[in-house]
């Protein structure tokens, strides 16, 4: 059989399966290690992932094969081993070698910052090369891998030549018909792959960790690029489109509001009571803050001390919940107060201009709105996004990129304004610096101002400027989160000798949990975030309990202030939420979940949920009975949210 697949012309081919399925084996095998006090062992369930892991790396291992064998195929015998064939080969078998070590390499830094295999992060990464390898660069010592691989790949071709791989494939007459059999059997198999298997077929275990080790990286990779935006409609349960409406429009309006008459809108008007105020307001978006990190949910290291003493200073919720794992999740969530639509993020997605955002809002009170990011905002498309949707720009513009026009104006961040820069841009002490610059310009001229500020000092490769904390810079997270606290102090000392500081309201929210992965295939404990709203006139100190979500944090200033307002937002004013209507959505690319107290309900892809309970105790989760009008409801958000934004009923009339 093996004579038949692989005749003396794929002697090479036959070479290179060999060493990707003994390399896909040891990544597997370093994966489970890496990841064994988390998973379930015993003797069946390690057969289980490496048996049908393998499954997946033949898979994976046809769509290298199939072209390879195409091109056996039909290059004539009487030119095998001439000048071109030799050329060809030889610089084929190197050039996927060397992809295939620097491929499972990645894999294990990309196991490292997230506990997946390739998804859409590492789609999404590849649009923005430079700050990927910039931060690459920062993070490891690349000259020092490069060489390495370069020498793997040089031993492994040593390895194919003393098997006399290369003599073979070059010195043979194989016939057309004797390639044929080859050909047509990597092939076909290639197209049973891609017409049959989804890398999600390997989610048969209870445990996550075990679901992503059984994945072929390199699979996950072109699966995760071809669902890179999800169709709800088509992949999601739904229920008639007119009785999702008609739910989430009796979730969404508190009692005093008044939805419009559209049945297919969450158009409303918001009506508070008491005399407005119109204070500036600065949002600031913590990178990567995760509640856990706070001293009032447990935390002994006293890492971010400025931070922690803001729960007693100010309106601080202690059980708010993120809506995704990503930065630009986060906006989403607070820009557009709208549950996490199913694949990429509305800041990624084509038609996201002139929608209804949270300076829709503060623009029918008359603010100016500006956007603050102190990297180059074309990564992740913050840039068209919040352009095109009213705000001005502040940014730190890569010197290598175009210029590219928006909308509204955007400011540079120049370097006599800059201490210290890392892959993802300036460290959080400029960018902060930079805010007062502004603010103090937006002051002179007499117009509430509302500043989006987004940090990212608490990021891999977490460098700072050196001679400020007791860690050296990128040595760990600890070290990026107390440097993101001594910066945070600073903004708000200097803040405090500001004329306009006493008129001005903080909003600071973290994006998403530092670490997403767990057990189950949503981890509810990875979502708690802190959040506080800050210098509110003649408003006590006080925590806030409910359970609510990102999109609800607007929604609720927005009170505070007695704003009344038009508003096409799915957040709802905290201190409206009866104990019915406290929620949290919470999801991750595929998984979209809803939370109620300990009750938990997750969507999938294949047009199947899962009905949990929650124990917060030890983040367990218990299959239970379904609650079907739980089923509905959660179906109500996200399908309405999907519909919504699709159809353009999230746009400005």
């Amino acid at each position: 059989m093996l004579k038949l697949l692989f005749p003396k012309r794929f002697s090479l081919a036959k070479t290179f399966a060999i060493t990707f399925l003994i390399f896909a084996f040891i990544i597997r095998l370093t994966l489970y290690i890496w990841s064994f006090n988390v998973i379930h062992f015993s003797f069946v369930n390690f057969i289980e992932i490496f048996g049908l892991g393998f499954i997946f790396d033949i898979g994976c291992l046809s769509y290298i094969m199939a072209f390879y064998a195409v091109y056996l195929l039909v290059f004539p015998t009487q030119f095998y081993g001439s000048k071109f064939d030799k050329i060809i080969t030889n610089f084929m078998y190197a050039f996927a070698l060397f992809f295939m070590f620097f491929s499972f390499l990645s894999e294990l830094t990309f196991w490292e910052e997230y506990q997946k295999r390739f998804n859409f992060i590492a789609v999404d990464y590849l649009l923005y090369t430079y700050e990927v390898v910039q931060n690459i660069n920062q993070s490891y010592p690349l000259p020092l891998i490069l060489g390495i691989l370069i020498i793997i790949t040089f031993f492994a071709i040593k390895i194919a030549q003393n098997k006399n791989a290369f003599k073979f494939t070059f010195n043979n007459s194989n016939s057309f018909k004797t390639k044929l059999i080859p050909t047509l059997f990597w092939v076909i198999l290639l197209s049973l792959y891609q017409l049959n298997i989804q890398s999600n077929q390997a989610e048969i275990f209870s445990n996550q960790y075990e679901n992503e080790i059984t994945k072929s990286g390199p699979y996950s990779f072109f699966a995760a690029y071809k669902k890179n935006e999800l169709n709800y409609t088509n992949f999601y349960l739904t229920n008639p489109l007119n009785l999702s409406y008609k739910i989430i429009r009796k979730l969404i309006p508190s009692e005093k509001d008044s939805l419009i008459e559209n049945s297919k809108s969450i158009e409303r008007y918001i009506s508070n009571t008491g005399i407005e105020q119109n204070p500036n307001v600065i949002f600031i978006g913590l990178e990567s803050l995760s509640a856990k990190f706070m001293k009032r949910f447990g935390n002994k290291k006293n890492l971010i001390p400025a931070i922690d003493s803001l729960a007693k200073k100010s309106i601080f919720f202690t059980n708010l919940q993120a809506t995704g794992t990503r930065t630009i999740r986060g906006m989403e969530a607070i820009a557009l107060s709208i549950p996490p639509t199913p694949g990429r993020s509305i800041v990624k997605r084509e038609n996201n201009d002139n929608l209804f955002t949270i300076g829709e809002v503060f623009k029918q009170k008359g603010y100016t709105r500006t956007f603050f990011y102190g990297g180059d905002g074309h990564f992740d498309n913050m840039n068209i996004f919040f352009s095109n949707n009213g705000f001005n720009i502040v940014d730190r513009k890569n010197k290598y990129r175009l210029n590219e026009v928006y909308p509204t104006k955007r400011s540079q961040i120049t370097d006599d304004e800059v201490t210290f820069e890392n892959a993802w841009g300036i460290c959080d002490g400029d960018l902060y610096n930079k805010v007062l610059k502004e603010a103090d310009k937006q002051y002179e001229i007499g117009q509430p101002f509302f500043n989006f500020i987004m940090t990212s000092s608490n990021h891999k490769p977490y460098t700072y400027p050196n001679g400020i904390i007791n860690i050296p810079s990128g040595e760990n997270r600890a070290g990026a989160l107390k440097y993101t606290n001594w910066s945070f102090e600073k903004f708000f000392k200097e803040a405090k000798g500001k004329p306009w500081f006493k008129n001005t309201v903080f909003v600071i929210v973290s994006d998403h949990c530092a670490y997403s992965a767990g057990r189950s295939e949503i981890n509810v404990e990875s979502y708690h975030i802190p959040a506080f709203i800050y210098n509110l006139q003649n408003k006590k100190a006080e925590e806030v309990t409910k359970l609510s979500s990102q999109i609800d944090i607007f929604p609720t200033l927005f009170g505070y202030l007695n704003w009344s307002y038009k508003s096409n937002l799915f957040g709802k004013d905290i201190n409206k939420m009866k104990p019915k209507d406290e929620r949290a959505l919470i999801a991750n690319h595929r998984k979209l979940g809803l939370l109620k107290g300990n009750k938990l309900l997750i969507l999938d892809s294949q047009k199947n949920y899962s009905f949990y309970q929650w124990n917060s105790k030890n983040n367990k989760l218990i299959n239970t009975k379904t609650d079907s009008l739980f089923l509905k409801e959660t179906i109500a958000y996200y399908q309405t949210a999907f519909d919504l934004f699709k159809n353009e009923g999230l746009k400005l009339n």
